[in-house]
């Protein structure tokens, strides 16, 4: 398999995380973000959104979309399990992973930063504040889910890590890289610390990555 990744790209940091929790090898491709290596002619005769990550299997197909990717992986791989079988354990599961996916992650990516720069001019600290508040508004909201449900283990769900942890380390991390103050989020930083301590979660990590700069 040849993972289209960017070093430091939350979403393309979840399937890394995914692939290293089955122990799946695979050929890290990179596309530099940065550089705009996703709009090149090349790179979206394979992606037509122009995004990362891409996953390209075996069989000559590839599958775009970070959580598209995650259960692709979790259907075709399911020694080790990302998602509960049981309906109402999925579902949760779900839902924590599309609070961060789709109501924190895309406020915050650097796309939409460039397309303030560039088209709308705003500045740095009005773009700060804003990407802030959202990030405040989601944490808070997931913070409250996980704290206050039985379901939350050692990981975001029971006693072994999974899709929902794949998707918080990475945001937390973007978090950081905000200058957001997480103390109001222990049971996030208790959770992102247990992973943290897993190698599959290590190996994941930006700076662990061959394009990483």
């Amino acid at each position: 398999m040849q993972l289209y990744s960017f070093f430091n790209s939350s979403a393309a940091w979840r399937v890394r995380i995914a692939l290293a929790l089955k122990g799946l090898a695979f050929e890290s491709c990179g596309v530099n973000l940065r550089q705009g290596e996703q709009r090149s002619a090349a790179y979206l005769a394979l992606n037509v959104s122009g995004s990362v990550p891409l996953l390209a299997d075996d069989t000559g197909h590839a599958i775009g979309q970070s959580l598209a990717i995650i259960d692709y992986l979790d259907r075709c791989f399911a020694q080790v399990p990302l998602v509960p079988v049981e309906p109402l354990a999925r579902a949760r599961v779900w839902e924590v992973a599309h609070l961060i996916c789709c109501d924190i992650h895309p406020l915050n990516n650097l796309r939409v930063m460039q397309f303030f720069d560039r088209e709308w001019n705003v500045p740095q600290a009005e773009r700060d504040e804003w990407t802030l508040h959202w990030m405040r508004t989601g944490f808070a909201a997931l913070e409250t889910m996980l704290a206050g449900s039985f379901d939350t283990g050692r990981y975001c769900h029971g006693a072994e890590p999974g899709l929902a942890d794949c998707c918080l380390v990475p945001q937390l991390y973007n978090a950081r890289r905000f200058h957001l103050d997480l103390t109001p989020y222990p049971t996030l930083q208790r959770i992102e610390e247990a992973c943290l301590a897993l190698p599959a979660f290590d190996a994941a990590r930006p700076e662990n990555q061959i394009d990483a700069v």
